[in-house]
């Protein structure tokens, strides 16, 4: 994906302005920065919810000429708003909640498939949510509910899965877990974009994008020394990065 001279507005407030984005096709990508930077709204925006100025493309093609369900292939997407029930019905089952990430590869009043529910099991599985299939979204904690959610992620099977804050409410073995997915993932040659809070997991990643106050900070490498100059200068120096293993975290100076 590329963005070029990419803008949002709110009204006539801009949220995102001129920003010329790469994100590294096969690798993850996480978009960092201050609250109200605008990941959440750059994330939408390359998920076609938002409308935008300037041109944002997937292989040269740009987003706005792609049919939704066309869209909906090439990229899944994971709202952190999607914890509420509201969106789904109070009733409507886990299981139920993760077919709907199959719809892309169903035609018109068809049944689900064989493979539709085969992939259902293995991402339910894979999520450690399958336990929980026949229970309604309503009876689920936090935690649980978002497994569900990134296993109805996964379900769509896209070559692009865009993530907003997706370690919400994921205890720490979940979240290690999150890890695992994430290289399983990058081994299937999927793309991976996560706007993360949690810097020393947001380090993990291939690639990072800098926002701040609606405009681009920096871009790089992870691993790269200027990326890190960058990161503390983000953040007013007022975090410091310090090797553990072979792992980076922020730590508060």
């Amino acid at each position: 994906m590329k963005t070029s001279q990419l803008s949002i507005y709110r009204g006539p407030c801009a949220i995102l302005t001129d920003l010329n984005l790469t994100i590294p096709q096969n690798q993850w990508t996480s978009i960092i920065g201050p609250n109200g930077a605008g990941k959440s709204s750059l994330l939408q925006a390359m998920a076609g919810l938002l409308k935008y100025t300037g041109s944002l493309t997937i292989n040269e093609v740009e987003l706005t000429t792609l049919n939704p369900k066309d869209l909906s292939r090439k990229l899944a997407w994971l709202d952190q708003g999607a914890h509420n029930s509201e969106e789904f019905g109070d009733s409507l089952s886990v299981y139920d909640t993760v077919m709907l990430g199959r719809l892309p590869h169903q035609g018109w009043l068809h049944l689900p498939s064989a493979a539709d529910h085969i992939t259902v099991e293995n991402v339910l599985q894979q999520t450690d949510a399958w336990h929980l299939r026949h229970r309604p979204l309503e009876q689920l904690s936090g935690g649980e509910r978002q497994r569900v959610l990134l296993a109805r992620l996964l379900a769509v099977d896209s070559d692009i899965l865009l993530m907003d804050e997706p370690l919400s409410n994921l205890d720490p073995p979940h979240q290690a877990d999150f890890l695992k997915w994430q290289s399983n993932l990058l081994a299937q040659g999927k793309t991976l974009v996560t706007a993360l809070h949690e810097i020393h997991f947001a380090l993990r990643a291939d690639h990072l994008i800098m926002l701040d106050k609606g405009k681009l900070h920096f871009q790089g490498a992870s691993q790269d020394p200027r990326t890190h100059q960058a990161l503390i200068a983000l953040f007013d120096d007022r975090i410091r990065l310090e090797k553990l293993g072979n792992d980076w975290i922020a730590l508060p100076n």
